[in-house]
């Protein structure tokens, strides 16, 4: 059997600094801890007939399962879906950095990977509605304001990841090339701060899966403490009023930007 390559080899090629200083390009818990503990699954898989492509169909399949975990009553479908969530969080290193070093790079690839995301974020808040529902395996009460603050928060947080994609989309129509960072820096001053606001307090953070698993699983020792969901209500209808307030902010920023110069 072929031998494992080095760590430092394997880091050069797998982990270019340009990707990983990339604003948008680099989850901030990938570059924490999770690039670490990547390389050292990717090292192995390198040497078997595993494409990167399957990889990222696992990734998917993780993503979507955090959500479903959370019709688990209790602490068990909480602990369940923030696992699976770094889980997600972790193929979804592993597949690019099999890719870059098998040299496998594809289109779908790029597709499947960009559409996990999508399916991933929007699975973990419709289990954050149901969660909050009490509607869990074996408890169904029906479809209710909770379950229906869930999936409206899926569409909002699948809006603000579209809003995001379809830059590259009009971009690529237009016959230009990705936009850098740079380019996303607003061009007008007002708008400019209040980003800056924002960013400061990483509130928009909570609109993505793996910190939003990160919520539940705390309110759901807290519902635990309180013997009811409470917490966890509070929890996602807090989320809910950050992701529909981002959506038009989001879009402003879009729109006064160069991203679509």
């Amino acid at each position: 059997m072929v031998a494992a390559p080095v760590l430092e080899e394997l880091r050069e090629v797998c982990q270019p600094q340009a990707k990983l200083a990339s604003r948008n390009g680099e989850h901030w818990a990938g570059r924490l801890y999770m690039r670490r503990i990547s390389l050292r699954f990717t090292r192995h898989l390198v040497r078997t007939p595993v494409t990167p492509d399957q990889l990222t169909w696992t990734m998917v399949v993780c993503g979507v399962l955090s959500g479903a975990a959370l019709l688990v009553p209790g602490l068990t479908g909480a602990v369940l879906a923030a696992l699976l969530m770094q889980l997600f969080l972790l193929f979804d290193c592993v597949d690019g950095e099999v890719a870059r070093w098998k040299g496998q790079n594809s289109a779908t690839g790029i597709y499947v990977d960009r559409l996990g995301a999508y399916l991933a974020d929007a699975a973990l808040m419709t289990g954050f509605g149901f969660r909050a529902a009490e509607s869990g395996i074996g408890d169904w009460h029906g479809f209710n304001g909770w379950v229906s603050l869930g999936l409206v928060t899926a569409l909002g947080v699948v809006l603000l990841k579209a809003s995001t994609d379809l830059v590259d989309v009009a971009r690529a129509r237009r016959g230009l090339a990705v936009a850098d960072d740079e380019a996303a820096a607003p061009r007008s001053q007002g708008v400019a701060s209040v980003r800056r606001l924002a960013a400061a307090f990483k509130i928009h953070r909570v609109t993505n899966g793996i910190e939003a698993s990160l919520v539940l699983l705390v309110v759901a020792f807290a519902d635990a403490a309180t013997g009811g969901v409470e917490p966890t209500r509070w929890a996602l209808a807090v989320i809910a009023a950050i992701t529909w307030a981002m959506v038009p902010a989001h879009l402003l920023s879009i729109l006064s930007s160069s991203r679509l110069r």
